[in-house]
């Protein structure tokens, strides 16, 4: 078949259809000719024709009758030089890197690699045809009826947000329609949206659903990717998610997904990982990137661009300091959030973007344009503030603009509630907002989004009931995931009949639970944790897309006791401005006298003094929230006031007496909530001048009337 090709337009880049046909324009610096191939449903190769307009380095054309739906690829020619970076190959067909839609799976067997395999030489050339192995881009159809759908523009210091993957939270809810489970559909179902309402949550933050590829080792393990953080498009939604179809249909999906969440008032944000791509390193397939322009797209070693260089331990580095790479970055950010509706990103391992030729930089470009940018300033923007070259651990370190996860939150809360020595200060630190990492330069506690586990690593559950990694199931002997798990010593590891073990696991999975969600910042929930979640003992599930990482909704007692625990911790945080303060707490004179915000308490009632937090045996305080000093206004301009709270943590395994405090008003102390108490932790009690707080426990108290 003979087509058409008229010069058509170097913008938007990919594939744009209109009633004339379909403009195609890809950047290519290092080319020497580009030519952009049909395919039918059978992978087989109808046509292919050649884009000789070339403007600044974007090869563009505008092929007649191609409509919405069509696949396609690019095959790019040029020099084939590995040991100056350069590695075209004619012969490997090219997922466009502006693919709005990717339909098919790589197949291991068949010539995806662009260099000799059977010698693993990289430098030889392999000139075997790649079609039929790897997937295609879909020319889609952008029209949608968003039907006045609104952002919910939930301000971050009132955010609640709850990491999930798409696939694992729906597949076992017999609530839902079978053939919706695990899709962007099921996520968009009555039962899921209502779950997500009643849990209170304002936010959903997706693991990684920019269309991802399964590696040739997991693969051959009968395993297969399921957080996803193997890109191979970063305008795509993944296939796999999509109940309708993979033509351009998992688009409509995805809009419809989001469309329906934001009716209900539930933000989406997505993890998206702009650090590296599914490529890997010079032993790696030959997908998109690398047979476009590897020395463009990739950041090579500077002495040996043969190699890559590698900050995110998968093999490459994107090279966003190449104007045409962040524009890529940029455009895919943008689209997602005037096309999809998005509110809001979680970079993963953000310190790569940061980086240049001299290590990480605050005021690196991509940031600059970020900042300067009226669509992404008005969104949610996380950072992920460490990656695992030198210099990469940034926590506290991004611009104000920005978001971070406080890994220093989880790791303290994690080991003070474990019972080590010496943290009470930075534990204090933490629960309040982290000022020490975030007021200095100019950011507020909301900053800090707080976290005690998340999908890397133990569910909360598996946190207080193992001592050890259990990754057997893998098949890296259990080598792989990280060692955060210093011993519990809760006297058995996984699931036992003890009941004393039960119960001591339940009151810390109550205490970690507390502790997020009423402490200062954003709270973040690892999706199923308020349901005891387990990975029995997996804290590297990447590769189990199975019933050992899909949510079990099938509830028994404990568990259903949990869910409804943090639905009404959640309440509370929601119903107090106090718990969720926009500003970090500081001392006011008024009239002469000094207002406390905050205060800390001994169990005397007597307020800490500067020895108290320095004495490594101390695991045990309590501190009051003043109400009154808020400091903020509502949209009429009137002063907000609460009720302040006191609140008890002690991380002993014996219990301690607390004196009770005078509060700063004139309403006497009320009990909110006891962790130590299994049935029903929000009773009320009659308090006296002091009370009796238990081994690893927490107390909450207000003041309030009502």
């Amino acid at each position: 078949m003979t087509r058409t090709v008229l010069p058509g337009k170097p913008y938007p880049l990919g594939a744009t259809a209109s009633s004339k046909g379909t403009n195609f324009a890809v950047y290519s610096e290092n080319a020497t000719a580009v030519s952009v191939c049909f395919f039918d449903e059978q992978d087989n190769q109808v046509d292919c024709v050649a884009l000789k307009e070339k403007t600044a380095f974007v090869w563009h054309g505008l092929v007649r009758n191609i409509r919405p739906g069509q696949r396609y690829g690019y095959r790019v020619d040029g020099p084939w030089e590995p040991e100056q970076g350069l590695r075209f190959n004619k012969a490997k067909v090219l997922v466009d890197p502006y693919a709005k839609a990717i339909t098919g799976d790589i197949d291991w067997k068949k010539p995806v690699f662009p260099y000799d395999v059977m010698s693993g030489d990289d430098l030889k050339k392999d000139d075997q045809d790649s079609a039929s192995g790897v997937p295609k881009s879909i020319v889609i159809d952008p029209h949608f009826d968003w039907g006045g759908d609104c952002p919910p523009e939930i301000p971050l210091s009132d955010s609640i947000i709850y990491e999930l993957n798409v696939r694992g939270f729906s597949m076992q809810n017999t609530a839902i329609e079978e053939s919706l489970r695990g899709t962007y559909a099921g996520l968009a179902s009555e039962p899921s949206v209502k779950y997500l309402k009643m849990l209170g949550v304002t936010a959903v933050e997706l693991l990684p659903v920019h269309h991802f590829i399964d590696e040739g080792h997991l693969v051959d393990r009968e395993l297969r990717d399921y957080w996803g953080y193997n890109t191979l498009g970063y305008f795509a939604p993944m296939a796999r998610y999509s109940s309708s179809g993979s033509d351009g249909e998992q688009v409509r999906e995805f809009k419809e997904m989001v469309k329906a969440l934001h009716k209900e008032g539930i933000e989406v944000i997505l993890d998206v990982v702009y650090n590296h791509t599914c490529e890997g390193n010079e032993k790696g397939p030959m997908l998109f990137m690398e047979g476009i322009d590897n020395t463009t797209y990739y950041r090579q070693v500077a002495d040996s661009p043969r190699y890559y260089m590698d900050y995110t331990g998968t093999g490459n580095t994107l090279n966003v300091s190449h104007p045409q790479v962040l524009m890529l970055v940029m455009d895919s950010l943008r689209y997602w959030v005037t096309e999809m509706h998005v509110d809001g990103f979680r970079f993963d391992l953000a310190s790569t973007l940061a980086r240049d030729e001299e290590g990480v930089q605050k005021l690196s470009s991509f940031f600059n344009v970020i900042h300067q940018d009226p669509i992404l300033q008005s969104v949610k923007l996380i950072a992920e503030p460490w990656d695992v070259g030198e210099g990469g651990y940034q926590v506290g370190n991004f611009p104000v603009l920005w978001a971070e996860w406080n890994g220093k939150y989880r790791d303290t809360v994690r080991r003070f509630w474990k019972g080590d020595e010496g943290l009470l200060s930075d534990f204090a630190y933490r629960i309040t907002g982290s000022s020490d990492l975030y007021q200095s330069d100019g950011r507020k506690p909301y900053a800090s989004i707080n976290f005690i586990t998340a999908h890397d690593g133990f569910t909360l559950t598996d946190l207080v009931s193992y001592n050890e990694k259990h990754n057997e199931n893998n098949g890296d002997d259990n080598t792989d995931g990280a060692n955060d798990n210093d011993s519990w010593n809760m006297g058995a590891e996984g699931a036992t009949d003890d009941p004393d073990i039960n119960e001591l696991r339940e009151r810390q999975t109550r205490n970690f639970l507390t502790t997020l969600i009423l402490s200062q910042g954003v709270p973040m929930i690892c999706g199923g944790d308020e349901v005891g979640r387990s990975q029995r003992g997996n804290n590297n599930g990447y590769c189990q897309d199975n019933e050992i990482t899909w949510y079990d909704w099938k509830l028994d007692e404990p568990r259903q006791r949990l869910m409804e625990f943090t639905t009404k911790l959640i309440e509370l945080r929601t119903k107090h401005p106090n718990l969720r303060r926009r500003k970090f707490f500081q001392d006011r004179t008024v009239r002469g006298s000094v207002i406390k915000d905050i205060a800390w308490y001994g169990t005397g009632g007597e307020e800490f003094r500067e020895e108290d937090w320095n004495a490594d045996w101390q695991r045990s305080l309590a501190f009051m929230l003043n109400g009154k000093t808020l400091g903020v206004t509502d949209d009429d301009g009137r002063l907000i006031t609460d009720d302040s709270f006191l609140m008890m943590v002690n991380a002993a395994h014996d219990g301690v007496e607390f004196k009770l405090p005078p509060p700063p008003g004139n309403t006497p102390w009320r009990q909110v909530l006891d962790t130590q108490r299994i049935d029903n932790p929000f009773a009320a009690e009659t308090l006296g001048e002091k009370v009796i707080l238990g081994g690893r426990s927490m107390r909450v108290f207000r003041d309030g009337k009502d």
